[in-house]
Order: structure tokens, then sequence, then C-alpha cells
């Protein structure tokens, strides 16, 4: 069938390969005039002279990010030469908190928790305890439950250094408001996943080239010697139907894949005439959490690519990268903040004052705002499912799905939503 897929973040992206590869002919319309959505490459002017390929904002991925993988695979990407795989690790500048062996799984964190540092032994048992009963109840709770209320008798010293890092990291929300089922269902696939291609689920996978390399890139390239047509600076302006199949700015199309972001999704469907009034209430439901990137120069070498850091009011950054050890220029130092208000001035300003309390003296070079990155993973929330209308389906990180608005979540939606599509023939085929 002829496809038109809106948007080509890595979502869109995602979709159109896999519906190449089951023989549709596809139409990759982006608004933007750069692939990768919000996880992009980004050009920096270095104060030395010169720039540097950095990213919109800095990104990880672990090891349970099996179909990410795959499609890097699928279109020439090796990641093993473009992402740094560590085994997961929270440590502080004062190098407290868990660090995993390169270990089978369980093995990893069962050692990991035992050798944790700066915790005590009443520390440990408590987070053992946690997890024995959460194995237990095959990581499923409550679907009010916050996380804050799930871990509910975990001692201080572990929500710091484990649970509100993983928290943030993983669905962009605070613990105590972020979705206690959502977050077991990260830690049952992160933390105890199968091993894949002899990597541990749980295997931090940071980028080691820049963002618009690790996979957008590529997969253009893969589509366009393919005869998928990918339209740039191309945003749809009107979608209808059109007998039995649809016409997108008039064009018409068997089938359209909206891969937007959901506010596009949104104003495409409720501008279309068609009638679908519990689509539209979902993605108007939703809210939003922002991420910053602080990029600055001075930081000191750290003693890890990626560093856990103790956050606050007046400390907003969750975490620090040193970009010299994932390829990029010496001193460059990515505090990323997430869930933070603030606009980019004042993260600026408390960042600074943060690093200094660590006695780092660092000059910010540019900070990235993305207001709304993802959305607000808290419990009880009714996403836009996949179906809108007949040949008219929704992918990207918001649809309903076990994940939050991760990379790898975006990429399974994309992937549902072909399948969805494909006659059994074809699906066959792919």
């Amino acid at each position: 069938m002829k496809l038109a897929i809106v948007g080509a973040g890595w979502a869109g992206l995602a979709a159109a390969v896999r519906a190449t590869q089951a023989g549709h002919d596809v139409v990759v319309h982006e608004a933007s005039r750069q692939w990768g959505g919000r996880a992009r490459s980004l050009e920096l002017k270095l104060p030395g002279g010169g720039t540097a390929l950095l990213d919109n904002g800095q990104h990880i991925m672990i090891g349970a990010y099996r179909e990410t993988l795959g499609l890097m695979r699928a279109v020439g990407v090796d990641p093993a030469q473009a992402l740094l795989r560590l085994p997961l690790t929270l440590r502080s500048p004062a190098g407290n908190g868990l660090a995993l062996p390169d270990w089978p799984t369980p093995l990893d964190a069962a050692w990991g928790i035992a050798s944790a540092r700066g915790w005590s032994w009443r520390d440990k048992l408590s987070l053992l305890r946690h997890a024995l009963q959460w194995q237990l109840r095959r990581f499923r709770c409550q679907e009010a439950l916050t996380v804050q209320q799930l871990c509910e008798g975990l001692r201080p010293a572990v929500m710091r250094d484990l649970v509100e890092p993983l928290c943030v990291a993983a669905l962009n929300t605070p613990a105590k408001r972020a979705s206690g089922a959502v977050f077991l269902r990260v830690l049952e696939d992160g933390l105890f996943g199968p091993a894949q291609d002899g990597w541990n689920a749980s295997n931090l996978l940071i980028p080691r080239l820049d963002l618009g390399r690790v996979f957008p890139e590529a997969a253009a390239a893969w589509l366009q010697t393919r005869g998928a047509q990918l339209r740039l600076g191309a945003r749809v302006q009107s979608l209808r139907r059109a007998g039995a199949g649809w016409a997108v700015d008039g064009e018409p199309f068997d089938a359209v894949l909206l891969a937007c972001p959901p506010w596009e999704a949104e104003r495409l469907v409720g501008e279309s005439g068609i009638d679908a009034p519990a689509w539209l209430a979902a993605a108007r439901g939703l809210s939003h959490e922002p991420i910053a990137t602080v990029y600055a120069e001075g930081g000191p070498a750290l003693p890890l690519p990626m560093l856990s850091l103790e956050s606050g009011p007046d400390a907003p950054a969750q975490f620090v990268f040193d970009r010299a050890q994932l390829g990029g220029p010496a001193g460059v130092l990515a505090f990323v903040v997430s869930a933070s208000p603030r606009e980019a001035q004042a993260i600026e300003q408390h960042v600074t004052a943060q690093a200094a309390s660590l006695g780092w003296s660092v000059r910010p070079l540019k900070t990235v705002v993305e207001k709304r990155a993802t959305f607000a993973c808290l419990p009880g929330l009714v996403r836009p499912p996949v179906g809108v209308a007949e040949g008219l389906l929704a992918c990207g990180d918001y649809v309903e799905g076990p994940y939050p608005a991760t990379i790898e979540g975006a990429v399974r939606s994309a992937l549902a939503a072909v399948e969805r599509l494909s006659p059994p023939a074809a699906r066959t085929a792919a």
C-alpha cells in the first residue's frame, strides 16, 4: 500500500524502515529540515574556535533496547561502535552509589547492591527486601501508586542514590508524582531482562557519535536507496478522508501513520473531520515535562563518563556527562536537568552554582531546553491508542504501551503500528 508517515523522528524513521521492509510504498513528511526529532544532532561553537557536533539533548540508552538496537544494525550502524557500553553505574562525584559488575543477570545486581558504596547494611537489606517483594509480585502494583509510595520503607540513601536517579532518567517525572506501575516495568526489563548479543539488559549505552549518526541519518540514507520518498521541510497542513483511503495535503494514500508529536497529531486529527473523540481526549489529557541540557566548559575530567548528582531546588542537575570520554571536545561537560520548569538562564545559573559546590568552575556554552520533551508519566494515565481510525494510526513515545517516553518506547510503537497495517503476506516477508 501507499503509506504516508508524518514525522521523521526515531518513531517515524523506524516505521519507514519497517514499512519499506514489508514492501510498502513509503512517503515521509518532516516539518523541520533535519532528521531525528527530539533526538538529533546539534552544532556547538567552541570558545577557542571551531565547532563540535553534540546533541540537542544528552541521551542514554540501555541494553534492553532490543528493537532500537536491531534497527540500528538493519540500516548499517554497528551499536558496538556507535555506543559506549558500561555496566549500570550510578556513582556520585564522591564515589558513592551503585556500580554493577559486568556479570550475568541477576548476579550483577546482587553484587552491585552488596558492594554499593556509602550504604549501610540496613540500606542494602531494605533494597534487597523490596526487590524480592517486587519479583514475587511479578513487578506489578496498583496503577494508582506513585514511585514514592511504591518505595515506602526504603532507606533514604537508597532513594537518593538509586530510585530517584533511575526514576527521573527513565520516566522524566519526579518519584513523588511518577507512576509506580511503569517504574516496575522498567525495572523488570532493564535490570532483569534477558541478555542481547552479550549485552546485559541493564547495561548503559551512551552515544559516542552525535545522535544524527547513531540512527536517523543512516536510516534516511537506507530509505532513499530503497525508493522511499523523504520530504524535509514539509509540514502537513491537512488530513482528510478520501474514499477508502486518505488525502495528505490533497495527495492520496492508502493509509497514514502519524509519527509526529502528540500536539501535532491532535491538530491533524481534530481538523480532519473524522469522529475520534476518545483518541482526541486522551491526547489532550497528556501533560508534558521539560528536559534541559547545559553544555559547559572548564570542568574537570570525570572519573567516569557519567556521574549521578544529588539534586534539589537549587541544584537542578541530576546527571553530568564528560563529553571528552564520548568522542567530544575536552573539558566540555553536559549537565542534564529533568522536569525543571525554569527558563534557560535560570537553569544555567543554578547549574553553575551546583558545579561550584563540587569545586568545579564551569562556564555555560549552550543550554538546550525541550519544554515538552516527554509526557508526564503519572499513575493511572490513559494514553492515546495506536489506532485512530481505519487506515489512520499513531505512533511515538506517547501512545499506549508498557514503557515511559523513551526511544525504545517510540520505536516499539512504530513497529506495532506497521504490523497492524501490513497484510499477513507482508508480515511474513518482514
